[in-house]
């Protein structure tokens, strides 16, 4: 399940944006009312937030054995934390069963409690993340007035083309709930750095701590810089997306420098990969020339 978000342009407003990610130190099966209690716990705290993103698999752990049927019981009290807080919500993911399947799914979340989309991982993480099917559609999303986010889980990343293909569809932000408990972590830090750098956006991976995994999630900006780091135990991380220094970034280049959005629009080279050019996308042509950024 997908939205279809509008082709509009985005505001030019500089909007800035709360969100806060939960690094939970959480066990093995149900975690609901946890999260519930933590989701609550940032309203009060921070106000200003209005997304709070968790981890993979959160909510029960990696046991398909807790997989049902989307909508179902799970993602309905999800509903009802969005909704009595007023917030986003990107819950981390569930498996989800789906006609003799199983996936692992995030819901969308908006603050009326209304599922706006579903993301399926693409790239379960093979050969361990056994029995789970692969989605086949990117899910981007958006919230009035203030930007586009897109939705990856954990070995997505590994596929550059996953982002790069949220962000040919508009996507300014990358939301990807992570469950990594192995000694590649430091690697994924590593892509997250380069994934935000080249696609011009924020990323924001948010692992799981405690029994699930080990923590160190982390919060990139379109140039790649580290806005925070977490450790390995809980931790929730209050920021703000600054929708108008990331619209500077993409039409001058961070700090003036690359432009690698457009320079990815403008060449015409055909991939060997792949075997045919590269699809037109509306929102990479909405940024204007390369060129040179002058004085202002």
């Amino acid at each position: 399940m997908g939205t279809q978000p509008s082709s509009a342009p985005p505001p030019a407003s500089d909007t800035c944006f709360g969100i806060a990610g939960l690094q939970l130190a959480l066990s093995p099966g149900d975690n609901l009312e946890a999260i519930a209690r933590e989701i609550g716990s940032v309203a009060r705290r921070f106000p200003w937030v209005k997304m709070v993103v968790a981890g993979e698999l959160c909510g029960f752990g990696a046991n398909t054995g807790f997989a049902q049927c989307l909508p179902g019981d799970a993602e309905t009290r999800l509903c009802e934390v969005a909704r009595t807080h007023g917030l986003w919500l990107i819950p981390g993911s569930l498996y989800e069963e789906h006609d003799g399947l199983v996936y692992n799914t995030t819901p969308v979340i908006n603050p009326q409690g209304q599922v706006v989309g579903r993301y399926r991982k693409m790239f379960p993480f093979a050969p361990y993340e056994r029995n789970v099917a692969a989605g086949d559609e990117f899910l981007v999303f958006d919230v009035p007035e203030v930007g586009r986010f897109g939705v990856s889980i954990c070995y997505d990343m590994w596929f550059p083309e996953t982002t790069r293909s949220l962000c040919s569809l508009g996507a300014e932000v990358i939301l990807h709930p992570t469950m990594t408990n192995t000694i590649d972590r430091d690697v994924e830090i590593a892509i997250v750095r380069a994934s935000a750098a080249t696609n011009q956006c924020y990323f924001i991976d948010v692992n799981v701590a405690g029994e699930l995994g080990f923590g160190q999630s982390v919060i990139c900006g379109p140039g790649g810089e580290v806005i925070h780091q977490a450790g390995i135990g809980r931790e929730v991380m209050a920021f703000e997306v600054d929708f108008g220094y990331l619209r500077r970034c993409r039409a001058r280049g961070w700090h003036g420098l690359g432009q690698p959005l457009k320079s990815f629009r403008d060449n015409p080279v055909v991939y060997p990969a792949y075997g045919a050019a590269r699809a037109p996308s509306e929102s990479l042509s909405r940024l204007g020339p390369l060129e040179l950024p002058g004085r202002e």
